[in-house]
C-alpha cells in the first residue's frame, strides 16, 4: 500500500465500496429491467474500471496485477454466486469478460496518469 496519510479510512472506505458491489450484484431482482440488450455489460465494465482505478489508487505499481487478479476473482466470484443463488440472478460468462474488460481499462488509466491518485 502506498504511505497514505490516513490509510485507515481508505481501508474502510474500500471494504464499504467491495461490500455495496457484493449487495448490488446479488441482492433479489424485483423489478425486471428494461434497458438495451447488453447494457448491463456495460455497466459491468464501468464498474470494473471504477473498482480498478479506486484500488491502483492506494497501491504501488509493482502491486497493480494484485488489484488485477482480487477483481478478476471477485468478478468471476459473484457470477458463481449468482448462479448458485435462487433470487432472479444468473451467473453469466459475458459478465465476467466485461468485469475483465473493466478491469484493464481501469489498469490503463492507472498506468497512464490516476496511479497513485491517493496520495
Amino acid at each position: 500500500m502506498l504511505p497514505l496519510a490516513h490509510a485507515p479510512a481508505w481501508i474502510v472506505a474500500s471494504v464499504l465500496l467491495v461490500l455495496a458491489v457484493l449487495y448490488v450484484s446479488l441482492a433479489p431482482l424485483n423489478v425486471p429491467a428494461d434497458l438495451p440488450t447488453h447494457f448491463d455489460k456495460i455497466e459491468h465494465a464501468a464498474a470494473y474500471v471504477f473498482l480498478a482505478v479506486w484500488f491502483t489508487g492506494l497501491v504501488v505499481r509493482p502491486r497493480y496485477w494484485r488489484v488485477v487478479v482480487a477483481l478478476a476473482v471477485l468478478g468471476l466470484t459473484i457470477e458463481f454466486l449468482q448462479a448458485a443463488m435462487p433470487f432472479g440472478r444468473q451467473g453469466d460468462p459475458w459478465d465476467v469478460l466485461a468485469n475483465v474488460t473493466g478491469v484493464g481499462i481501469g489498469i490503463a488509466l492507472a498506468r497512464w496518469s490516476t496511479g497513485g491518485w491517493a496520495l
